[in-house]
């Protein structure tokens, strides 16, 4: 049972590392590439606050990093996580991509208001 456990250890351990030196190979390439502002709120970052200013993958997918960096964009920790928020809605089915089309009610309680305080006169 012990070596099952070292074994998992062994792999998520791995797998850390990994998406670690990952990150910091496009993370310093980014942040050479783009000015330290939020991409969202347009919060302006310097050398004390800069660990708040974080790379989000346009495309979500972190394996897709491009040397020309089309596919980063930088974004405060807060507006991040707001994204990545918005975009587990839009999997959930909760709501839609795009800000602008918003579906519309098609109940209205009050359609038959009239008629309802006419039959009780």
């Amino acid at each position: 049972m012990s070596s099952e456990k070292d074994k998992l250890d062994s792999i998520v351990l791995n797998a850390r590392r990994a998406s670690e030196k990952r990150e910091q190979g496009y993370r310093e390439k980014s942040l050479k590439m783009y000015p330290h502002i939020c991409g969202r709120c347009s919060r302006t970052f310097t050398r004390e606050n800069l660990s708040e200013l974080t790379v989000h993958h346009r495309d979500h997918n972190h394996d897709n990093n491009p040397e020309d960096g089309s596919n980063w964009e930088l974004l405060c920790m807060y507006c991040h996580d707001n994204e990545h928020q918005r975009q587990l809605e839009v999997d959930l089915g909760n709501t839609s991509t795009s800000e602008d089309t918003t579906e519309s009610a098609t109940h209205n309680p009050f359609a038959n208001l009239k008629n309802m305080l006419n039959d009780k006169k």
